[in-house]
C-alpha cells in the first residue's frame, strides 16, 4: 500500500504524524508513505517530495505573488501521486493547496481521495462542500457536528476527534511553580492572549491594553500575564510599550520551554482574555474560564458579517450550542464592554466549567486518540473501495 500525504503547516504536520502512527499500528502490512510534510511526518517515515514551507500559504497577496510557483508545486505533487502509484491521496487542511491538488489528480486518474480537517462550511461559504465533492471522496472531521454537512454534499465523513484532547496539560504543581517564579503567588491572575498572527496582535493589543488598564483600576490586586510566541516577540513588546499597566511577559527561550510555560500559565490563570480561535479549546482543556474578543478590518467585517452563518464564534459555544463564553466581536470589541464581563467571570467562574467539560468530552477526551480514530476511518474507507 502506497499512501501519498500532504500537509503544509505545523498543525497539519502534527495531524499527519499521528495519522501515520495509527496506520502503521492498525494496517496488517506496513504502508509506504511519501508526499509533503514537516519534521514530525518525516520522523514517522514520510519520504518528502519538497519542503513543506514551499506551500505554507498566508494572505491573498502572498498567494497571488507565488501563484506560478504554487501551480508548479501542484503539478509536481500530482505527477508524484500518479507516477508513484499511490493507492490513496490524503491531504491535510490547507484547502487552498490541498483541494487544488485533489482536483488535479482526479482529472487524470481515479485515485481515492481523503481530506483531513473539514472546511468550516457550517460557519461560512457553505458551497465549498459541493465544490470539493467531485474530487474528494472521504473527509476526516475534527468536530462532531461536521459529518452531516459533508455527507449532504455526497462525501463520506467520520468525526475522528480534535487533537487538543491529546495535548498535555500542566499539573497543579507546575501551575504553582509558575506563580512562584513570576512572583504572582496567590494573587488573582488574568491571562492576555491577543492572537498569534501579526495582524491580530496589531488590531487587538490596543484594546487589550485599555481593558488591562480598566481592570487594574477596578482591582489593583490583579496580575496580568502575556505568553509570547517566538515569531512575534518583537511585535508584542512594541505593542505593549504604550500600555499603562504592563503585563508579565513570558518570553520563550526555546520551543520546548515555550510550550511548558504556556501550559503552566493556562493552568495557573483565573481568567483569560483571548482572541477567537483554537486557543479557546486549549483554555477549555485546562478548564480556564475565558472572555473572547476579536476584531478585523472594515472590509473583512462587511464581507464576513454578510457570509457568516452562525451567531457565535467561540468553539465552546458552538459545540455546546450555548452562549456560556462571553464574546465581543467586531464593533463590540471595545474596552467598556469587555472589562465588566471579565470582572463578572472572575467573580463567578463556575458558570463556564460545565460547558468546557462538555466540549472536551464531545471532542473525544478519554476516548481513543484522534490519530488512531483517523487511521481506522481511512482503513474502513479503503476497504469499501
Amino acid at each position: 500500500m502506497k499512501i501519498f500525504l500532504l500537509a503544509g503547516e505545523a498543525s497539519g504536520d502534527k495531524l499527519g504524524a499521528a495519522l501515520m502512527a495509527g496506520l502503521l499500528k492498525h494496517m496488517p502490512n506496513a504502508p509506504e508513505f511519501y508526499g509533503v510534510g514537516g519534521p514530525l511526518m518525516e520522523q514517522a517515515g514520510l519520504k518528502t517530495l519538497f519542503p513543506m514551507s514551499d506551500i505554507s500559504l498566508m494572505g491573498i497577496s502572498e498567494i497571488l505573488s507565488k501563484y506560478r510557483f504554487l501551480k508548479r508545486r501542484i503539478a509536481e505533487a500530482a505527477d508524484a501521486v500518479i507516477d508513484g502509484g499511490a493507492d490513496v491521496l490524503i491531504t491535510i487542511d490547507l484547502p487552498e493547496f490541498s483541494l487544488r491538488l485533489a482536483k488535479a489528480v482526479r482529472r487524470r486518474k481515479q485515485v481515492p481521495s481523503v481530506h483531513y480537517v473539514a472546511p468550516t462550511v457550517w460557519a461560512w461559504r457553505p458551497g465549498r462542500a459541493q465544490k470539493m465533492s467531485p474530487f474528494v471522496d472521504h473527509v476526516l472531521a475534527l468536530f462532531p457536528f461536521e459529518p452531516p454537512y459533508m455527507q449532504a454534499a455526497g462525501m463520506s465523513c467520520d468525526f475522528v476527534g480534535h487533537p487538543v484532547v491529546n495535548d498535555p496539560c500542566a499539573t497543579r504543581g507546575e501551575a504553582q511553580r509558575f506563580r512562584a517564579e513570576t512572583g504572582i503567588n496567590d494573587a488573582p491572575m488574568i491571562l492576555c492572549l491577543p492572537g498569534s498572527r501579526g495582524s491580530e496582535i496589531k488590531r487587538l493589543a490596543p484594546v487589550f491594553g485599555k481593558v488591562v488598564e480598566k481592570l487594574h483600576a477596578a482591582r489593583p490586586d490583579l496580575r496580568f500575564v502575556l505568553p509570547m510566541a517566538a515569531s512575534v516577540v518583537t511585535l508584542v513588546k512594541d505593542q505593549i510599550a504604550t500600555w499603562p499597566v504592563k503585563p508579565i511577559l513570558i518570553e520563550p527561550r526555546s520551543n520546548a520551554q515555550a510550550h511548558r510555560q504556556k501550559r503552566a500559565a493556562f493552568q495557573a490563570a483565573d481568567v483569560a482574555l483571548a482572541a477567537s480561535g483554537t486557543v479557546s479549546l486549549e483554555l477549555a482543556a485546562t478548564l480556564t474560564p475565558m472572555v473572547i474578543a476579536y476584531d478585523m478590518g472594515f472590509l473583512s467585517r462587511q464581507i464576513i458579517g454578510r457570509m457568516l452563518k452562525v451567531e457565535t464564534v467561540s468553539l465552546v459555544n458552538l459545540i455546546t450550542d450555548s452562549k456560556s463564553i462571553p464574546e465581543f466581536i467586531a464593533e463590540n470589541c471595545r474596552e467598556e464592554l469587555i472589562t465588566p464581563s471579565v470582572l463578572k467571570v472572575l467573580d463567578d467562574p463556575m458558570g463556564q466549567i460545565q460547558a468546557m467539560q462538555s466540549t472536551m468530552q464531545a471532542l473525544g477526551q478519554n476516548g481513543h486518540p484522534p490519530g488512531e480514530r483517523a487511521a481506522q476511518s481511512v482503513i474502513k474507507f479503503l476497504a469499501a473501495q
